[in-house]
């Protein structure tokens, strides 16, 4: 069994590496893929072995938490969490303005006692602002882990202590020996304020990457008016009252009117609109990405979240709740956007070494600094110290994948492209080769032609060409892409649709196992293929090609197999995501450029590297936070320009 939790806490990519290395730990579960992006964690799992409150127990004592009570609203819990984050940031930066009034002696009358009201303010903060930081980091020290949380908390607790023994024993200790002392509460407290400034601008930034998952989820309404056995006194009509969507049981009849969303999948038992008195016209552009209102009689099918534009229209409930065929896209968009690319299993991988590593690094820095300088550069080791602990953030690379898929799956739902996984959307910009079945895929059967009895009628009174067909092939090859058509049809046929759509390549007669075998031919060619099919005989070749492509009018078997549905019969959806691949996984080898060369320069400028050359620069610790800060936060806003494209 598949399905999509909610995970709580999670704040770096160290993070949704531990949850996700949890997870596949425990018995029972066949595999686990946790998304930092969109808090989520994709388990395929035996129920039999296993349940939910198994694995929330599991990983509630790692330090996190899953959400699968049914009276648990997530959008609640994370208003709820982001808000108290909020709360925190104003308090934090309350506590440092006020840190830096008085340690930088601008109140001062009070100067005598300048460095007690700090480790009052800093101790507040730290209690307060920083508590998330130092239980996370006391839960993953208990299980042998570590996080980003992990590195704040010691970065903020060295500050702290280093300057609360300053505050009592400086002048004792330093004083004496003629070393010069000084305390920086304004650190401990700064880099608390800027991590959760960061963490803030960061949850907003990535809310507006879950927005196509809210539109979708917003096509559900909330209730439906259904049709009571109670007749209304002196006519044959029934009453109707409005019900909530979730006591809607198969068979019950339900009214759907005029802009209004209908609430399940279902058969239509009735219609009528001023233009027509037994039909309705349905809206279902938000589904398919047609454009004009479908014509619905008695005997139709409707489907949840569409909406009837004129008319009004009774149905008989066929698929309610998570079986319609909305809730099936959403969960689809959810699996894909939880999903990861290859690429993104490296960066976990080296998630996992990165805080050790950073850790390493730090202690290295403060031996050098104290060797080298003795006692009398002990502050400045100390501080060096904590500047590593603090720039060197996992998050920037954690997200720079996911928030870019996230966006790039959510902007495909949008244009009616389904995709299942990420690793089809990361792939999709590799293809230079594209197979393409004929019939109910590149052209659509008329409804009156029989072929064995009308063999001379003329080739376009058969089928028509989809829409936007030529023009679309026209793309795919100026892209580099060699496009081959398949059919079943004679070689007359055949040649006249490829040379009509504008394919070079075609092949006619064929039969299932050819579409396989030319698949397997220019796989072996060294070519990246792309197979797109409607049937059940293109299967075999769906599931062999390196990137599968089903139509959405098409057979459910060739859906099932392949990674990407187009919903739409428009064919330019075909150049549209291989554009869209492009810029997603530009965006992703862009984001993680960034994120390696932040870390890759500010260490070293953060640890002093350039007091080697005699260049007195170096990035303080309240400075390192703001950058730390800013690194994840720029990820995310880079990866939402895929919106705007």
């Amino acid at each position: 069994m598949k399905k999509t939790i909610p995970v709580i806490g999670m704040a770096c990519s160290v993070c949704s590496a531990n949850v996700e290395k949890k997870l596949q730990s425990l018995e029972g579960i066949n595999s686990a893929s946790v998304s930092l992006a969109s808090r989520t964690a994709l388990v395929d799992y035996d129920p039999d072995i296993i349940s939910l409150e198994d694995m929330k127990r599991e990983i509630s004592n790692a330090g996190y938490d899953l959400v699968i009570e049914n009276d648990r609203s997530v959008e609640e819990i994370n208003r709820r969490e982001f808000t108290l984050l909020r709360r925190r940031t104003l308090a934090s930066w309350l506590f440092a303005i006020l840190t830096m009034c008085f340690s930088m002696g601008w109140i001062s009358h009070t100067s005598s006692f300048a460095n007690q009201i700090c480790l009052l303010l800093a101790l507040a903060n730290l209690l307060y602002c920083g508590k998330q930081f130092y239980v996370s980091a006391w839960k993953q020290l208990l299980h042998h882990t570590a996080n980003m949380d992990s590195l704040v908390a010691l970065s903020t607790l060295i500050a702290f202590l280093f300057s609360t023994f300053n505050t009592f024993f400086g002048e004792m200790v330093w004083g004496a020996r003629g070393i010069e002392w000084h305390t920086y509460f304004d650190a401990s407290v700064m880099i608390i304020t800027f991590v959760l400034t960061g963490r803030c601008l960061e949850e907003k930034a990535k809310d507006s990457t879950a927005s196509s998952i809210r539109q979708l989820m917003g096509m559900q309404p909330k209730t439906a008016r259904l049709v009571t056995y109670e007749k209304i006194e002196g006519t044959n009509d029934y009453k109707m009252e409005e019900v909530p969507i979730s006591t809607i049981q198969i068979g019950d009849m339900i009214e759907v009117r005029a802009g209004e969303k209908i609430p399940v999948d279902g058969m239509v038992t009735q219609a009528e609109s001023f233009m027509t008195p037994d039909a309705a016209y349905v809206d279902e552009a938000m589904i398919s990405g047609e454009p004009t209102p479908a014509m619905k009689k008695a005997g139709d099918n409707v489907l949840a979240g569409t909406i009837p534009s004129q008319g009004k229209l009774r149905m008989r409930a066929k698929q309610i709740g998570e079986n319609t065929a909305l809730a099936h896209i959403i969960r689809m968009v959810q699996e894909a956007q939880g999903s990861k690319a290859p690429v993104q299993r490296i960066v976990d991988k080296a998630a996992l070494i990165f805080v050790p590593a950073v850790a390493a690094i730090a202690l290295i820095t403060f031996l050098i600094w104290w060797l080298i300088g003795g006692n009398a550069a002990l502050p400045q080791a100390i501080l060096s110290a904590v500047a590593v602990l603090v720039i060197a953030c996992p998050c920037a690379m954690g997200l720079a994948t996911p928030t870019a898929l996230m966006v790039g799956i959510g902007k495909a739902a949008q244009k009616q492209i389904l995709i299942k996984d990420a690793s089809a959307l990361e792939n999709l910009h590799k293809i230079n080769a594209l197979v393409i079945d004929k019939t109910g895929t590149l052209t659509i059967p008329n409804q009156n032609i029989d072929f064995t009895k009308q063999e001379d009628l003329d080739l376009e009174t058969r089928e028509t060409l989809k829409p936007h067909a030529q023009e679309a092939m026209k793309q795919l090859q100026e892209r580099g892409i060699e496009v081959y058509m398949m059919s079943g049809d004679k070689e007359e046929a055949a040649h006249y649709w490829a040379e009509k759509a504008g394919i070079k390549h075609y092949q006619s007669k064929v039969l299932p196992g050819d579409k396989q075998a030319l698949v397997k031919k220019l796989q072996d060619e060294g070519k990246q293929v792309a197979m797109v099919g409607d049937g059940i005989n293109d299967t075999q070749a769906l599931a062999l090609a390196n990137v599968s492509m089903a139509i959405g009018k098409g057979t459910d078997v060739a859906m099932d197999v392949a990674q990407i549905t187009l919903m739409s019969d428009d064919l330019l959806a075909l150049p549209e995501a291989v554009k869209l691949s492009q810029k997603t996984v530009h965006m992703i080898w862009q984001n993680l450029f960034w994120a390696f060369i932040y870390n890759i320069i500010c260490i070293p400028l953060a640890a002093g590297a350039l007091h080697i050359f005699g260049i007195d620069f170096q990035i303080t610790p309240m400075w390192a936070s703001a950058l730390m800060a800013f690194s994840s936060v720029s990820v995310v806003l880079n990866s939402l320009r895929l919106k705007l494209s």
